[in-house]
């Protein structure tokens, strides 16, 4: 499993949102840049951006995203604001590894087909979850749609991956948000990221066992401290990976 540290930005600086709430940011006193460099030097193989901002069209914090793809030294999966297939041809002329689309792939899903077969293996799907339905625009229109029903509409494209967020996650039953998970995996054929399911090592250990899940975002929990970068890479290595190191590191 591929564990994705996550870094969202809001006016140029690193926060964590409860439940997508962009007036009541949880600001990290980091510099984005030099943060993004230190997941990389850490072993991470992705690096995560979730630009708040871009989400309403703002562009300020685009200078600093390409500085990051620039300098970090590993792929950078990018997501906010992607509203046409020019930003995100845009994008990926800009380095970027693979782009996210989720209010687009809801509002105008032909664009987001199109994508999908332009760029290969370069287009991930977000699926937003709430109360059981999919949610758009930073999460806060409601949709008609089931995540199962939502995904289906997508059962021929080449995404590279599917993101899932089951955003009921920051107040409600993990087991239920697993569950959910787990459904929605066994279902989509690329395979599953799960977001906003990763607070511990614990949750990563159950994650890591689920079928069809390939890997994990983790945000608020590597600023916080509660998740330790280099653990829970080692945690997610296949079993092959980790006993072959401990093999190693005995002799």
């Amino acid at each position: 499993m591929i564990l994705y540290p996550l870094i969202e930005l809001l006016d140029g600086r690193c926060v964590s949102l409860f439940r997508g709430r962009t007036n009541e940011p949880h600001i990290w006193h980091v510099d984005p840049v030099e943060k993004a460099k230190s997941f990389a030097k850490s072993g991470a193989e992705w690096l995560q951006i979730t630009d708040f901002d871009a989400m309403s069209g703002d562009e300020r914090n685009a200078d600093l995203v390409r500085e990051i793809i620039r300098t970090v030294g590993i792929p950078v999966q990018l997501g906010g604001g992607f509203r046409s297939l020019q930003r995100i041809a845009e994008w990926i002329d800009h380095g970027v590894g693979r782009v996210v689309v989720g209010t687009l792939a809801l509002h105008q899903p032909e664009i987001v087909k199109e994508a999908a077969k332009l760029f290969p293996d370069q287009v991930v799907l977000a699926v937003d979850v709430f109360e059981g339905l999919v949610v758009s625009d930073a999460w806060q229109h409601k949709s008609a749609f089931t995540p199962s029903a939502f995904l289906k509409a997508f059962d021929d494209d080449p995404f590279a991956a599917i993101i899932v967020t089951d955003i009921d996650a920051d107040i409600g039953d993990a087991e239920d948000s697993i569950a959910l998970v787990t459904q929605l995996a066994s279902e989509a054929k690329p395979l599953v990221i799960a977001r906003g399911l990763s607070r511990t090592l614990d949750d990563l250990s159950r994650l890591k066992y689920v079928p069809f899940v390939s890997g994990a975002l983790v945000g608020r929990a590597l600023f916080d401290g509660s998740i330790v970068l280099e653990d829970a890479l080692d945690l997610v290595k296949p079993e092959s990976e980790r006993r072959a190191q401990f093999i190693h590191d005995d002799l």
